[in-house]
């Protein structure tokens, strides 16, 4: 045993080293060429949602296919049918906010590589193979009896779900009672085998069925990796059990581990993957202390505080938040849903008659996360942590692990006062940053001072090519947690155009925000809209103000003349931080910048945010040599149709360097020891 020990570590040393230098080096070769225009593969998994068709489809690779319906249209498609597609192959885009989802890595975790843009669809033969044909007729079934957690507990699909009740498991830190784990395998095995126990006496025969019923399983989820796990482990001790090899529970997830690596090792970008793996491996290590519980409800309690414990690193830098009080919260959820709920959606799907109690017990269990993601008081808001700081977190969870263990719980404090320093930590930062975050063709820019004071400065608008996405909720919101950011001190809306103001109510629904300030000139709808819902929240909102001081930082409103368009009546911001001349234009045009050439001496600007997302409308060739700007930041979304930024425009900044954020991504300066140093997403 002690032998096996010594190879799985040295084993396990080279295939980490192997999956660190193929992900750094992103090693990895298409069986496609990029110019080709069509496609041919069986459909192994697809959704609608929102008129817009996803098909992963299996050629010589697997492909990400992508159609957009037309209103009323429909498809006849199944699994496993074979389809010749037209179109284009495209190259995922990289992530264009720094320390957000990354999906161009997370389709590399499921062995996809390139996106195909679907022009034409054609159906080269139905699907005629028996596994297909059982996964068709079992998600029919499942459609029919209309119920989606059917779907979350036997396909271990969420995506059905809704946004709000997702968000509400997430925050409580029970999301990983809706993953298909271990706890669903074992209780679809135990039922299995105690049915074929009664009508086979063959026991190995009855493990090979198991086996084999398995390994469908993971077919018929897609082979999701926490699935793999936990199948793989099931499958393994059962012929571990069998043949009396008496090889650890420890020393066999290792090696599931090692093999799914080998296979794939872009799995480190799924969190499913880590989760699964980083949880069980834990249980097994800690099995001592579990065991030592006299009785459910404690044990239960100390499996979900180790859960919660081991995840900590992880969730913060996926969620950039936790829960104090998930390992409470799942006392309450995990045997309602494990005892309960979960063994009726498998009757359920059996007697299809009984949905409408399933209907009830979901129901209460949705509004019951909600109650508890509403007390956000036990929440905190963490900002991504680096490796350095990650392993730091796990030396001190181990150690409360090994004090749990002794079941010495009065160490807990520790990992609570640690993170509460981390919530706080950004009250020490001393300098200021700029941050223009990639919200398309809009504007958003983010100015963190001293003592952890935060404006925001415009929102974005909805994307031009999905009008159901939230850019608040997947962008903004998320960016400010990852940096620590847990409330705005202002929201600056430079005018009432969508693509400047269009996610503010989305925002101050979802965010803690302090004040607003308008711009100078009439509401039109938009504001109109806002200010009720501020009227609502009791938030504090102006108009066509002077200045602001935040921490002895000083922000100049230089535009107070009413125009006769929204354009014009731009908040015009100027600031002075670290001796670094700031100017933000919004969308203010050529008339406006005369005025301000008049009115005020703007000489040697540092840093200029461009008017209009670099329009013809704005940034006049004798504004720009007035103000002589040495970086200009031009927000603008990749391939508009407006022609943004103009060609002209770009010939009368060119003395400056300039940043784009649909080249560059998300653009960050940085003032420290007097310093100006720039950053961008994609370099």
């Amino acid at each position: 045993m002690k032998k096996l020990k010594i190879i799985l570590l040295f084993s396990l040393t080279i295939v980490l080293i192997n999956t660190f230098y193929i992900v750094n080096n992103n090693i990895y070769k298409s069986k496609y060429d990029i110019n080709t225009n069509n496609v041919i593969g069986y459909v192994q998994d697809y959704k609608i949602k929102n008129n817009k068709l996803t098909i992963e489809l299996k050629g010589k690779e697997k492909v990400l296919a992508i159609f957009y319906l037309k209103d009323n249209e429909t498809i006849d498609i199944k699994y496993g049918d074979y389809l010749k597609l037209t179109g284009s192959f495209k190259v995922p885009d990289k992530n264009t906010n720094f320390n957000l989802f990354n999906y161009k890595n997370y389709l590399k975790s499921k062995k996809i590589y390139y996106i195909f843009e679907i022009k034409k669809i054609e159906k080269v033969k139905n699907n005629k193979k028996i596994t297909f044909t059982l996964k068709n007729k079992i998600i029919k079934r499942i459609n029919k009896i209309n119920n989606k957690y059917l779907n979350v507990f036997i396909l271990g699909d969420s995506t059905t779900l809704e946004d709000e009740v997702l968000d509400s498991y997430r925050n409580n830190g029970i999301s990983h009672l809706f993953a298909i784990s271990g706890m669903h395998i074992t209780l679809f095995s135990s039922i299995l085998i105690m049915i074929l126990n009664k009508i086979i006496k063959n026991k190995k025969l009855n493990n090979i069925i198991i086996i084999l019923f398995l390994f469908f399983y993971m077919f018929l989820t897609n082979f999701t990796p926490s699935i793999i796990r936990a199948s793989f482990l099931f499958i393994l001790l059962s012929l571990n059990k069998m043949f009396k090899l008496k090889i650890e529970t420890l020393y066999v997830l290792i090696f599931i581990l090692q093999i799914l690596l080998l296979y794939n090792p872009y799995y480190i970008y799924n969190n499913g993957f880590l989760l699964s793996f980083i949880t069980t491996a834990t249980l097994i290590i800690f099995n001592k202390a579990i065991h030592n519980c006299n009785n459910y409800l404690l044990k239960t309690f100390v499996i979900s505080l180790m859960c919660f414990l081991i995840t900590i690193p992880i969730c913060i830098n996926s969620y950039y938040q936790i829960n104090l009080l998930s390992p409470f919260i799942n006392l309450i959820f995990v045997p309602l849903i494990s005892l309960i709920i979960f063994p009726f959606s498998l009757i359920v799907f059996l007697i299809p008659n009984l949905s409408f109690i399933l209907n009830i017990m979901t129901s209460i269990l949705e509004q019951l996360s909600i109650i508890f993601y509403n007390i956000n008081s036990f929440t905190l808001i963490l900002k991504k942590i680096s490796i350095i700081v990650m392993i730091f977190y796990y030396i001190i969870i181990i150690f409360i692990l090994k004090k749990i263990e002794g079941q010495k719980f009065k160490y807990l404090i520790l990992i609570i006062l640690i993170l509460l320093i981390h919530s706080n930590i950004n009250k020490l930062n001393n300098y200021p940053i700029i941050t223009m975050i990639d919200v398309g063709q809009g504007d958003s820019i983010l100015i963190q001072l001293p003592k952890d004071k935060n404006i925001l400065i415009d929102t974005g608008g909805k994307s031009l090519y999905n009008k159901d996405y939230n850019m608040a909720k997947n962008i903004i919101i998320p960016y400010l947690k990852s940096i620590g950011v847990k409330k705005l001190n202002y929201l600056i809306l430079t005018h009432g155009d969508y693509d400047h103001m269009g996610e503010s109510i989305n925002l101050v629904n979802d965010f803690k925000v302090e004040k607003i300030i308008l711009n100078c000139g009439n509401f039109n709808d938009l504001e109109k809209e806002l200010i009720k819902i501020l009227y609502k929240k009791k938030i504090s909102y102006y108009s066509c103000i002077n200045k602001i001081n935040v921490e002895n930082n000083k922000l100049y409103f230089l535009n107070n003349t009413n125009y006769d368009n929204e354009n014009d009546n731009s908040v015009v911001i100027y600031t002075k931080l670290n001796n670094y001349k700031f100017l933000f234009m919004g969308d203010a045009g050529i008339k406006v910048e005369n005025n301000l050439l008049e009115k005020y001496n703007l000489d040697n600007i540092d840093v200029l945010k461009v008017g209009h997302h670099g329009s013809n409308t704005s940034s006049s060739k004798e504004f720009i040599n007035n103000i002589n700007p040495k970086y200009s930041l031009i927000s603008v979304g990749k391939n508009n149709r407006y022609g943004h930024p103009n060609a002209n425009v770009l010939d009368n900044l060119s003395n400056s360097q300039i940043y784009r954020t649909d080249k560059n991504g998300s653009i960050m300066i940085k003032i420290k020891n007097n310093k100006l140093k720039i950053k961008t997403c994609t370099s």
